[in-house]
């Protein structure tokens, strides 16, 4: 049985809202594939002793969703605590925002380890894991200790920064050193697995061969798989949705003018509030476009207990009213602003609908909203996408109008570009990205990772000097799961 893990996953709600991430990439892929999508409930239950957590079960396509309640006394320092105020800041680049206690900590080791002993009971020995992102870098290790030997993998979806900034982390090599119990760890791009690699070699002195490391447990493989999406489905959502009510309504709306569209969870990663300022430097720049573009933002919040993001809320809010209050007229808003999801149906017929796709996360691990965007376009007449060279998507859409996004004369200065650049050349960027996007889906990537995780282990010998722990294989326990 093969089981991906990852903290959330995606609700099962046809037309509710989902944004572009993890969640809404794995699902097409579990639909298809035929595997178990292991995750939270997104519900904490009392630790009772002598008691398992209750596994829920629901058929996907060909997949299942299993979920679990997580320890409501351990949560709050794992979530809000060490995967994100310690590990999110520094994975993007901010440690000025990272914020690291023992007490948090403590508690994002707990949930490893909870999770790991749900996941030994519920898949048994004979099961291969695939474990999602930073909230689980340990639960590989914590798996090996309760006695798994089949084949356990990571990807990170998020960046990994260069030692400089990791290395700010107290509990770096601690973490460092049990991934190594991964026998394949994925990034999004190059830059991120060498990154990684560096670590390896600097703070842990580990000797490898190329991106293959040896460990006490044998080896450990680095390699780049940069996550794509279902380009083909998303299309074909862009052209059916673009009709739809909602739609239609945001279309008519504009009165003919051009619109530029911004699709973010709001995070200080996202660059929203430089993002803003070059749109305002845009029209102050160029006030022949008054009237003839508006601007839609949808910025979702997101861990809204957390000061720092309560923060961001108020300032973005406050730079739209500004905006907006130096620009609009009676009969005109040049910047839209929206604190909620959509479905991805409606965000691709969003997506079709807009001239510009501005994506500039000051570092993003990949951002598939990105990616959507392109898939969305009509092949005729398509939009022009304007990236930060800081997204992982950079790699693969460079056709795109690559920016800075610090830099909001940049910004400003490529936005207008794409809105005057003529259809040929949009046609020509644009069919070489999309093409691109076919290439590699979701499902080539889904598939490409499984296969080489299952491939034959290098045959080498262990390092020597620490003892293995020997394997205690784990059955798999069916009074935990609850079919629904």
């Amino acid at each position: 049985m093969d089981i991906v893990v990852s903290n959330r996953v995606a609700r099962i709600t046809p037309g509710g809202p989902m944004m572009g991430g993890l969640a809404s990439a794995l699902l097409p892929a579990v639909r298809k594939s035929g595997v178990v999508w292991f995750g939270s409930s997104g519900k904490l239950r009392k630790a009772v002793p002598g008691t398992a957590p209750l596994v829920q079960l629901e058929t996907y396509g060909r997949g299942t969703i299993a979920t679990v309640d997580l320890p409501e006394q351990h949560y709050c320092g794992f979530y809000e605590g060490f995967a994100n105020s310690a590990l999110w800041p520094l994975l993007h680049s901010r440690a000025d925002l990272s914020r690291s206690t023992a007490h948090d900590y403590a508690a994002y080791n707990e949930v490893n380890t909870y999770m790991a002993r749900t996941l030994a009971a519920f898949g048994g020995s004979n099961s291969t894991f695939w474990i999602h992102d930073y909230h689980f870098l340990p639960l590989g290790a914590e798996l090996r200790d309760l006695g798994i030997t089949r084949e356990i993998g990571f990807f990170l979806h998020t960046p990994w920064p260069s030692r400089r900034i990791m290395t700010r982390l107290p509990q770096v090599r601690e973490l460092a050193q049990a991934m190594l119990a991964y026998d394949l760890i994925g990034f999004q791009t190059d830059r991120d697995r060498d990154n990684f690699a560096e670590l390896l070699r600097t703070d842990l002195r580990l000797s490898g061969t190329g991106l293959t490391f040896r460990t006490h447990r044998g080896v450990c493989r680095l390699a780049t798989f940069p996550i794509g999406i279902d380009a083909a489905e998303f299309a074909a959502s862009a052209e059916r949705s673009f009709d739809d009510a909602e739609v239609q309504r945001l279309r008519s709306s504009l009165n003919g003018a051009k619109l530029i569209i911004g699709v973010d969870r709001l995070d200080y990663s996202k660059g929203l509030t430089q993002r803003i300022d070059a749109y305002d430097m845009l029209l102050t720049q160029h006030p022949d476009l008054s009237r003839k573009l508006s601007m839609l933002q949808i910025a979702v919040p997101s861990r809204g207990t957390i000061d720092t993001y309560r923060e961001l809320q108020g300032e973005v809010a406050q730079l739209v009213g500004t905006v907006n209050g130096r620009h609009g007229e009676v009969d005109w808003t040049p910047l839209r602003y929206l604190n909620k999801g959509y479905s991805q149906s409606t965000l691709a017929g969003f997506y079709r609908a807009s001239a510009v796709g501005l994506v500039t996360p000051l570092q993003d691990g990949m951002n598939l909203v990105a990616k959507e965007y392109v898939a969305a376009q009509n092949p005729d007449d398509p939009g022009v996408l304007v990236l930060s060279r800081f997204a992982g998507a950079a790699c693969e859409l460079d056709a795109a109008l690559l920016v800075d996004p610090q830099d909001v004369g940049d910004v400003a200065r490529q936005v207008a570009a794409a809105l005057a650049m003529p259809r040929s050349e949009r046609r020509a960027r644009w069919q070489q990205m999309q093409e691109r996007l076919i290439r590699h889906s979701i499902h080539r990537w889904f598939a490409g990772f499984l296969q080489d995780l299952k491939a034959p282990r290098p045959n080498v010998l262990p390092l020597t000097g620490a003892a293995v722990p020997a394997p205690h294989p784990v059955a798999p326990d069916r009074a935990l799961i609850a079919q629904s």
